[in-house]
């Protein structure tokens, strides 16, 4: 068992999250029991309205569960305090959500090395221009958020997300806002960068395409885990995805 748990980069223990009480209550999450392997890509898939941004919200210390537990690695969320769940968001977490969450006074690279500014660390810097250049923003670097397209800010959000090595990196429809090109490409960033370095990547999308980049797809229905996918191709994906109504 020790194994097995040594092997999971973030987990799950009987989740829930409801809003409200008698007739307007909504579970957002019922029951959720499921692990992220350490060194794997997975996609989190389901129609509208079944939970896949409060699971990955909660399991990134993000939004508190109503009940059950959320770990990171062996440590247990609820167990924290507000100010070391924040140090272990900075330290252990990479995100990456629709909304860029950029820093407007600072540049596309200030932004990207940020996390690694406020936790102190030492930047990997020939990593860190790895990451520049693959998503395509070399000459972007000085740039503002609001001298970048919307697209150009999406980058700058993944490439902040990869920049310092995390632990884990949660990805909400990280290519949302890229055209086809430029998103398979950080998508294809992103498979390298768990097959090369051992990174884990938890990835909500609606995407078909996006989700077959992924070593499995979880599919939620209702707040419930409903079934999973391994290896998948955006074929079969979306004929599942057609399944569960969206």
């Amino acid at each position: 068992m020790s194994d097995t748990m040594t092997a999971l980069a973030a987990r799950t223990e009987g989740a829930s999250k409801i809003y409200g009480t008698g007739d307007t209550e909504v579970r957002a999450l019922d029951d959720v029991t499921v692990g992220f392997n350490q060194g794997a890509f997975t996609a989190i898939m389901g129609p509208s309205g079944s939970g896949k941004s409060t699971l990955m919200h909660t399991m990134a210390g993000l939004d508190p569960l109503t009940k059950g537990n959320t770990f990171i690695g062996d440590v247990e969320l609820s167990s924290l305090s507000e100010k070391e769940l924040t140090l272990l968001r900075r330290e252990k977490v990479g995100f990456i959500f629709q909304a860029f969450n950029l820093i407007p006074t600072l540049s596309a690279l200030e932004n990207i090395t940020l996390p690694m500014d406020l936790a102190k660390g030492q930047a990997d810097d020939a990593w860190v221009e790895n990451v520049i250049q693959t998503v395509g923003l070399g000459d972007r670097k000085s740039h503002r958020p609001d001298e970048l397209s919307g697209g150009q800010q999406q980058r700058v959000a993944v490439a902040r997300a990869l920049a310092s090595k995390p632990q884990i990196i949660f990805a909400d429809e990280p290519t949302g806002n890229l055209d086809s090109r430029t998103g398979g490409e950080i998508l294809d960033f992103m498979r390298s960068a768990v097959r090369e370095l051992g990174q884990t990547i938890v990835m909500v999308t609606h995407d078909a395409v996006a989700a077959s980049y992924s070593d499995r797809v979880v599919f939620l229905a209702d707040g419930k885990i409903v079934d999973e996918m391994l290896d998948p191709t955006a074929d079969a994906v979306f004929d599942h995805i057609k399944s569960l109504g969206d």
